[in-house]
């Protein structure tokens, strides 16, 4: 996919496009209709393979609106094309948020790695600067103003905190991404009816779930926080990368002259500009990702009944568009971090420009009565190696 409106868009592949939700949709319809056989529920010839033609997407996408969603056009194709005991015995017992959620989800889980596998590319470059210049000293600065004395190694391991902070728990989140099987209201009451008892059912719900390598679970029909759940992993890991931007961007700024992206952009009139493209890319993505992931949590406010009229399907672009946008934002950070320059230079230059900032060191050496310690970083090498062992554990547990 490509994307004028958003560049980079190319970045993220097919995940989460139309056509990874179709395959993602017929997969679905596929292992039910496989459940229901190795049930003894459907006859042995009704398993078929599923597949779809190209153009299906267009087809699909275009009827949509005669029922509110994809899957009803979907289903009327699959049938169209299959044999009779095929056709009879596709996607019964299920509805089509069954289909739609459950499907969402398996797309979901390829993104979540995609964005694992960057993460872990972060870490490893983040704890590499922060190892080596956790003794590099530098100007840190609080509302835009020089305050104190610092390390940079402090600030690249606060950059490396954040990435942990949103990298840590996608791994459970991913193990965890529940299959959606509830039937018409979320009873299970057609299924129960064609299994024959309530055991038979909930049996084919998890194997569903077995089959499609999701977590067994109840029907979540209006509660929705299995989406809110993965929107608030795809904003936190774009929070951490919009401050690893926002620092880098103004770092390149030229009367600062500290950091420098590995290979900046040009301008189309100012041959003589670097811009730091990577970072404003990355920048544009925090600003936009929380609102998306406002509306995922307005959406499921707004649930009513057992299927909402409305905030449903306010989730499934908005999530689509969440979760591309933090896999292109995640390529340009690790592009960012693994490729980016420090002019110790500058940075000592910066340090000694500025003034009074061993004003609140004087002023604690008067409380206490001692003479000041040589070094006023405070425990900032300590900070570093807590998160320098964290970074380590994360690497381990992830390889």
């Amino acid at each position: 996919m490509t994307d004028l409106f958003w560049p980079g868009d190319h970045l993220a592949g097919d995940l989460m496009s139309d056509e990874a939700f179709l395959a993602a949709m017929v997969a679905v319809e596929q292992a039910w209709l496989g459940c229901l056989v190795d049930a003894g529920i459907a006859p042995p010839d009704a398993r078929a393979e599923l597949s779809t033609s190209e153009g299906d997407a267009e087809a699909i996408a275009r009827r949509a609106d005669v029922d509110g969603n994809p899957v009803s056009a979907l289903v009327a194709i699959l049938r169209d094309r299959s044999e009779p005991a095929t056709a009879r015995w596709l996607h019964r017992g299920l509805t089509s948020q069954d289909v739609l959620d459950t499907a969402i989800v398996v797309c979901v889980r390829d993104v979540l790695i995609r964005v694992g596998v960057e993460c872990a590319a972060q870490v490893r470059a983040l704890a590499d600067l922060a190892e080596r210049h956790r003794g590099t000293e530098a100007l840190a600065r609080t509302l835009t103003q020089a305050a104190l004395p610092s390390t940079l190694g402090a600030k690249v391991a606060r950059w490396l905190d954040g990435v942990l902070d949103a990298a840590e728990p996608l791994a459970a989140l991913r193990t965890s991404l529940p299959v959606q099987i509830g039937g018409a209201v979320g009873t299970l009451a057609a299924t129960t009816e064609l299994a024959g008892s309530v055991d038979g059912a909930l049996a084919l719900s998890d194997a569903l779930a077995d089959e499609l390598v999701l977590a067994p679970t109840l029907p979540w029909h209006t509660t929705r926080s299995p989406i809110t759940r993965i929107g608030d992993a795809l904003v936190t890991c774009c929070d951490a990368w919009g401050h690893i931007a926002a620092d880098v961007a103004t770092g390149s700024r030229p009367e600062l002259g500290e950091l420098a992206e590995g290979s900046g952009g040009g301008s189309s009139t100012m041959p003589h500009k670097n811009n730091p493209v990577r970072s404003v890319l990355i920048r544009r993505a925090a600003l936009t990702a929380g609102p998306l992931g406002a509306t995922l949590h307005a959406a499921s406010a707004g649930s009513v009944d057992e299927r909402s009229d409305g905030a449903w399907h306010a989730e499934w672009a908005t999530l689509r568009t969440l979760a591309r946008r933090t896999v292109v934002a995640a390529a340009h950070t690790s592009e960012l971090v693994t490729g980016l320059r420090i002019d110790e230079s500058r940075v000592a230059a910066n340090l000694a420009a500025a003034d009074g900032l061993l004003s609140e060191q004087r002023a604690m050496a008067e409380l206490t009565g001692r003479p000041p310690l040589s070094d006023y970083a405070g425990a900032a090498d300590r900070f570093v190696e807590a998160t320098l062992s964290r970074a380590r554990r994360f690497l381990e547990e992830s390889s």
